[in-house]
């Protein structure tokens, strides 16, 4: 799968995110990678930032928090293109969840893990 058509299933996993979480959201941007850090070659996403629930009076001014997903581990571990959307949705989710400051062990309780 092409860099381009992996990135628009990353769009069409957040589009299908409901809107009342989006609204939510603060100071996040979304980027496609096509591989993760050396020593991670199965990571399949990253957040990178301060969630919601530990955000202060002290937060103002600073980047915005980054979600990265990546592309070659996603495309290594599916078998067709069904298994990469499905994968890809868990993924996003997972991240924004991130966001939203649920963690890794509630996030495999719930499915998304």
């Amino acid at each position: 799968m092409s860099r381009e058509a992996f990135e628009e299933l990353v769009g069409e996993a957040l589009d299908r995110i409901p809107p009342e979480l989006t609204r939510l959201m603060d100071n996040v941007a979304v980027f496609v990678e096509d591989e993760p850090p050396a020593g991670e070659p199965e990571l399949l996403g990253l957040y990178e930032g301060t969630p919601l629930t530990e955000r202060g009076e002290w937060y103002a001014g600073v980047l915005p928090d980054r979600i990265t997903i990546y592309r070659g581990p996603t495309l290594r571990m599916c078998d067709n293109r069904e298994d990469v959307v499905a994968e890809t949705e868990v993924t996003v989710v997972h991240e924004i969840a991130h966001h939203f400051g649920i963690d890794d062990e509630r996030l495999h309780a719930l499915g998304y893990g």
